[in-house]
């Protein structure tokens, strides 16, 4: 082939530079669908679809991931209304268990020291029975008991009551047709109670029921 035909089939067939960068050199932004040199109408169209995608993906992504604050808010204020409740009952059952406490250990005190003055009661008791109780002395001795009395302190175990084995300790025991049980007939003590708490049971002597001789 001659120079000639070179030159002429240069002239004919033009070098064409296709630039695919999707990147604008000179503005930096993204170029358009089908906007590179060289693009086909279908690789446009699918660059296109890509972006359309994309830009899909990326819209409704957010919408499904968004959390609603109000139920948040709600989820954190129903924790914590559970959380106060609970603290409440805790504390209502504590100030109770203390209350508890507090009583017993009032109630325990006041029977020991009311316990110790029981064999006081005795002797007032049995030198009004002698007619040694007299004057003064009667004054003090009445002001005493009363004091204890003030406190709860409660006296029981008298003749012609029935025979009770959780508060009578008999000591004696007889039978006799007068009577229809076992009765107290006798009492060698005195028994106390403080409340609903026996703090000293009474010794009796008791008489059970035998039937009358035919």
């Amino acid at each position: 082939m001659t120079e000639q035909q070179r030159d002429e089939n240069s002239a004919q067939e033009p070098v064409v530079v296709r630039d695919k960068r999707r990147i604008d050199p000179d503005t930096g932004a993204v170029r358009a669908a089908g906007a590179a040199d060289g693009d086909t109408p279908a690789a446009a169209a699918a660059v296109e679809a890509e972006v359309v995608e994309a830009d899909e993906v990326i819209i409704e992504q957010p919408a499904e991931q968004a959390a609603d604050p109000a139920a948040e808010v709600k989820a954190q204020l129903d924790e914590r209304t559970a959380d106060l409740q609970r603290l409440q009952a805790e504390y209502a059952n504590y100030r109770k268990r203390v209350e508890r406490d507090r009583e017993s250990v009032a109630a325990s005190a006041k029977a020991q020291v009311v316990t110790e003055f029981l064999g006081v009661l005795d002797d007032l008791e049995r030198a009004g029975a002698h007619g040694d109780l007299t004057g003064a002395f009667k004054a003090v001795a009445d002001k005493f008991t009363a004091v204890l009395t003030k406190t709860g302190l409660e006296a029981f175990g008298h003749e012609g009551e029935p025979f009770d084995p959780a508060v009578h300790e008999a000591v004696q025991h007889s039978t006799s047709s007068e009577v229809d049980g076992p009765t107290v007939t006798g009492v060698l003590r005195r028994g106390y109670r403080l409340g609903d708490k026996v703090v000293r049971a009474a010794l009796v002597a008791v008489t059970d029921h035998e039937p009358a001789a035919g």
